[in-house]
C-alpha cells in the first residue's frame, strides 16, 4: 500500500490494490501513474502481463473521483489554459494560427512538430508596426527549422512567399522562394536571435550572440504591415523567449524585447478563436473518462479491473459502464440514463451511441486508447479522429483533456502519426525499446519446407482441412506448381502444430491463426485427434475464439480455457 501511496495514489485505491496482492508497482506503473496524475498525456508501450491496465486505470479513477468531489463541494478548478481572445493579450505562439501537426506547450512558448515529411508552421499572437525589436529561439533537437518574421498574408511555410522572411538551420535565408547562403548552420543547443527594425525596414539574425549581419531589406509592399514572429518545423522542437525571461544573449543597443513593444506599436493577430470548452452542466450520459478497447474480451477485462480498483472509493461513488456490441443495447441505455462516470467500450457500439446522441462526450476528461496498434490495424483511425474532435479540449473547470495511448510498440508509423495528431506533448514510456522481446518469451522459429519434408505427400487425406484457396487447382504431388507448394505448406503447418503439442507435452497453449477459417479448420483437426471443446483433460481439448463466434460462446470458451481445456485458437477479435 505504501509503495502506491508514495506515487500519489489515494489510500482507498491503494487498499484495493493491496488486496489484489500487488505489493509493488510494475515498471510501467511506476513510470506512468505519476505522469498521468501530474496531468500529462502519456504514450506507453507495454507487453501482456506488465500491469498496463493498472497503469492507466488507477490514475484515471483517482482524477475522475477528485473531479466529481470538487463538483460535489462546489469547487472550481484553477483555469490553466486561456481560451478565446484572451490568449492574444500575451506574447506567445498562436494556437489559432498554426499548421495541423504543430503543437504548442501550455506556456505558449515551447513548439514542436513531429511530422517527418511535411513542414508545419506558426506565427505569434501579436505583431509590431513600429520600432526595433528582438526575440530569441532555442533549438531543442536536431530537427529542421526556419525562424524569422512574417506578415499576416504569409503562408505558414515561412520564407516561401513574398510576405515572410526566414533563416534556417542549413545556413540559408529564404524569402519569396529564394534560398541564399547566410550566416552559419545551427542545430540543437544553439540560440538564434531574431531582429527587426521596422522603421528602417531591416531584418537581421544572430547565432549564440554573434551578429550575422543584415539578412533582408523589407520591401515597400510590406512597409505598412505588422510583422509577427514566425517559424516552420519539420520533426523539430523550439523554445521561444519574447522577453519574459532574461535573454541568453542580450540584443544590440537600441533593440528591446518583443513583449516590451508599446500598445501603439503592436497589433493582435487576426487569427483568434475560442477553444472548445466542456459544458458546465453535468449530464447523466456524459462520462468523465472514455476507455476504448479493440475487442469485447479486453473491454470486459478492463472494466473488471476498474471495478476492483474503485472498490473503496466512496462519496461520491464512481459509476462505470461497459458498452460493447453483440449484446442488447437496452440495458446499456438504461444505465446511461441513470448516469455514468467511466465508460469502457469497443468502437462499433460506442460509435452508434455517440452518433445517435445517446452518449455525449461533452464532459470527457480522459480519452484512453488501449491496444492502439490493434485499433488502427482494424481500421478505426477515422472513428478515433471523429470522437477526439467531439471531445472538448478544455473542461469546464479549466483542465485540459488528457489522452493516454497504449500500444505493443510506440515505434509503428501509424501510432506515431496518431499521437502527433491527438496528443499534447506526450511523454513516452517505453521501457524496452523498439523491436524488443519480453524477457519471459523464448522465440523459436520452425521452417516449413515441403521440399525437404515430404510427409505431406504420405499423409493422404487425413491432413488438416485447408482454406480451399487452391480447391480448383491441381495440387497433386509431382506437379511442382506454385499452388502445390502453397497447399503443402498449409498441410505441414497443421501437422507441425500437432507435433509441437505432443513433443512438448503442452498443458495449455494459445494458437494464433491468420484467418477465422484457419481457426475453424484447426479446431476440426484437433477433434480428429480426439480432442475438441467437450473433451476435458484430453491432449487436444480446445476452444475457438474469433469475431464470427457468438458473444455468449466466446465468453463461455474463454472461461473453459481458463479452467479445463488445453488450447485456445485465436484470430483477431472484433
Amino acid at each position: 500500500m505504501a509503495a502506491f501511496s508514495e506515487m500519489g495514489v489515494m489510500p482507498e485505491i491503494a487498499q484495493a490494490v493491496e488486496e489484489m496482492d500487488w505489493l509493488l508497482p510494475t515498471d510501467i506503473q511506476a513510470e506512468s501513474i505519476p505522469l498521468i496524475l501530474g496531468g500529462g498525456d502519456v504514450l506507453m508501450a507495454a507487453e501482456t502481463g506488465s500491469g498496463k491496465t493498472g497503469a492507466f486505470s488507477i490514475p484515471v479513477i483517482q482524477i475522475v473521483y477528485e473531479t466529481l468531489k470538487d463538483q460535489q463541494e462546489g469547487k472550481k478548478g484553477k483555469t490553466t489554459i486561456k481560451t478565446g481572445g484572451g490568449v492574444l493579450n500575451k506574447w506567445q505562439m498562436n494556437p489559432y494560427d498554426r499548421g495541423s501537426a504543430f503543437a504548442i506547450g501550455s506556456d505558449g512558448l515551447c513548439c514542436q512538430s513531429r511530422e517527418i515529411k511535411e513542414w508545419h508552421g506558426c506565427r505569434s499572437t501579436k505583431g509590431v508596426t513600429k520600432g526595433k525589436y528582438y526575440y530569441e529561439v532555442s533549438c531543442r533537437d536536431q530537427g529542421l527549422c526556419r525562424v524569422g518574421w512574417s506578415s499576416m498574408q504569409a503562408s505558414l511555410d515561412l520564407g516561401t512567399d513574398k510576405f515572410g522572411f526566414g533563416y534556417g538551420g542549413t545556413g540559408k535565408k529564404s524569402h519569396n522562394k529564394q534560398f541564399d547562403s547566410y550566416g552559419e548552420e545551427f542545430t540543437m543547443h544553439d540560440t538564434i536571435g531574431c531582429y527587426v527594425d521596422v522603421d528602417k525596414g531591416q531584418i537581421m539574425f544572430s547565432k549564440n550572440g554573434k551578429d550575422l549581419g543584415l539578412a533582408f531589406e523589407i520591401p515597400q509592399h510590406l512597409k505598412n504591415q505588422a510583422l509577427f514572429a514566425a517559424c516552420v518545423l519539420k520533426n523539430a522542437e523550439l523554445k521561444f523567449n519574447f522577453g519574459e525571461e532574461d535573454f541568453k544573449f542580450p540584443p544590440k543597443d537600441g533593440f528591446v524585447a518583443l513583449d516590451k513593444a508599446p500598445e501603439g506599436n503592436s497589433v493582435k493577430s487576426q487569427h483568434a478563436g475560442s477553444a472548445q470548452v466542456a459544458q458546465t452542466k453535468n449530464q447523466p450520459n456524459a462520462p468523465k473518462a472514455l476507455i476504448v478497447e479493440p475487442s469485447r474480451e479486453l473491454a470486459e477485462q478492463t472494466l473488471n479491473n476498474v471495478k476492483q480498483f474503485k472498490k473503496y472509493v466512496d462519496n461520491p461513488k464512481l459509476r462505470e459502464l461497459l458498452i460493447i456490441g453483440g449484446v442488447a443495447a437496452r440495458e446499456q441505455l438504461s444505465v446511461l440514463e441513470q448516469g455514468v462516470d467511466i465508460v469502457v467500450g469497443t468502437p462499433g457500439r460506442l460509435d452508434d451511441l455517440v452518433s445517435t446522441g445517446k452518449l455525449t462526450l461533452s464532459q470527457v476528461r480522459f480519452l484512453v486508447l488501449d491496444e492502439a496498434d490493434g485499433l488502427l490495424s482494424q481500421g478505426y483511425s477515422d472513428f478515433i479522429n471523429r470522437i477526439h474532435s467531439q471531445i472538448p479540449q478544455i473542461t469546464s473547470d479549466g483542465k485540459r483533456l488528457q489522452v493516454i495511448v497504449c500500444s505493443a510498440t510506440l515505434h509503428s508509423f501509424d501510432v506515431k502519426k496518431l499521437s502527433e495528431k491527438i496528443m499534447h506533448f506526450p511523454t513516452w514510456v517505453d521501457l524496452k525499446g523498439e523491436d524488443s522481446v519480453p524477457d519471459t518469451v523464448h522465440h523459436v522459429v520452425v521452417p516449413v519446407n515441403p521440399k525437404n519434408d515430404k510427409y505431406w505427400e504420405k499423409i493422404g487425406k487425413n491432413h488438416i482441412r485447408t482454406d480451399e484457396v487452391h480447391a480448383k487447382d491441381n495440387t497433386r504431388p509431382g506437379t511442382n506448381s506454385a499452388e502445390m507448394w502453397s497447399e503443402a505448406i498449409k498441410i505441414l503447418k497443421g501437422e507441425y502444430t500437432v507435433r509441437a503439442i505432443k513433443e512438448h507435452k503442452m498443458d495449455q497453449a494459445i494458437i494464433f491463426c491468420r484467418t477465422k477459417i484457419d481457426c475453424d479448420n484447426m479446431e476440426q483437426y484437433f477433434m480428429q485427434q480426439g480432442g475438441g471443446p467437450d473433451r476435458k483433460g484430453h491432449q487436444f481439448s480446445c476452444v475457438c475464439l474469433h469475431g464470427d463466434r457468438k458473444p455468449h460462446e466466446r465468453k463461455q470458451n474463454l472461461e473453459r480455457f481458463k479452467v479445463m481445456v488445453r488450447a485456445v485458437l485465436l484470430n483477431r477479435l472484433t
